[in-house]
């Protein structure tokens, strides 16, 4: 896995703009010595953008004990991983995600059929803050596993052209999570940057072929909604402004305009599930 431990290692360390990194620092901070690394990845990393938008960053810690300390959030996330929470500074929103170095390094390999992680950090990130060096590696281990599991769910098929392979194992990611994405998201994401594709291409399929990634997609489209409805219950609690967040990711990707009542706003779970009928009829979310 050396060449694609390299090239994840390469981007993971790319220079980011010095907001994110002070968010990145500010988040880490709020853990204290339980934060390990924190990755900043999405959109706003794709499209270089920064104001008016919503940063995401993954924190991994520890061990969720010492991260939260003798709470319920503690079992939450052990339970349900990740935990997801809203974050401020100088102007800047965010919202960052919780896992433990050890369910960051499972969940971004084959032996777990959720998507979630590995279809995420199969795509570009940056290492904005590491605690120190034995932090900054345990990442590169874990991301570099993302990208293999990714291409061996797919199932790469005979003839296909690389672009297109990456083009549909996102697609198929994306099936099976309750997203607000537009149809052509996954072929958009790879678009931004194909040479980025083209470079992981070689390196990750060759890992993938001695991978076998556990479940199907039919498993993995039912385990990922459910698993995307209790996260969003779960983060009713730990999330503040997050029915104005759902509607607002909703309207951008989706190209509705759904307007919240004030009881939504109060009520964030409610609201969700409220909405959740008409946004599947309406295919803003499936």
């Amino acid at each position: 896995m050396s060449d694609l431990r390299d090239l994840v290692a390469e981007e993971l360390n790319l220079p980011v703009d010095p907001r994110v990194t002070a968010v990145a620092e500010a988040i880490a901070a709020k853990h204290g010595a339980a934060s390990r690394a924190v990755l900043f990845y999405g959109s706003c990393l794709r499209e270089q953008q920064l104001e008016g938008r919503m940063l995401d960053f993954y924190l991994i810690v520890s061990e969720y004990k010492l991260a939260y300390g003798r709470t319920w959030l503690a079992a939450a996330n052990r339970l349900i991983p990740p935990n997801v929470f809203y974050f401020e500074k100088d102007g800047l929103a965010a919202k960052y995600a919780v896992l433990s170095e050890a369910d960051f390094y499972r969940l971004a390999g084959p032996e777990t059929s959720s998507v979630s992680v590995w279809a995420r950090f199969a795509q570009p990130s940056r290492l904005a803050w590491a605690a120190n060096q034995h932090a900054r590696e345990s990442v590169i281990e874990a991301v570099s596993r993302a990208a293999p599991t990714l291409l061996a769910a797919a199932g790469p098929q005979p003839g296909e052209e690389p672009l297109a392979l990456w083009q549909r194992a996102f697609a198929l990611t994306y099936s099976a999570e309750l997203r607000a994405e537009r149809k052509d998201r996954a072929t958009s994401v790879v678009d931004l940057d194909p040479d980025r594709y083209r470079r992981f291409s070689g390196p990750a399929l060759e890992v993938a072929s001695r991978l076998k990634v556990r479940g199907g997609w039919a498993w993995r489209r039912i385990e990922g909604k459910c698993l995307s409805v209790l996260r969003l219950a779960k983060a009713s609690a730990t999330f503040a402004g997050g029915a104005d967040y759902i509607a607002w990711k909703i309207n951008r990707h989706a190209g509705t305009n759904i307007e919240l009542k004030p009881w939504q706003r109060r009520w964030p779970l409610l609201a969700a599930i409220s909405l959740l009928p008409r946004l599947l009829r309406s295919g803003a979310v499936r």
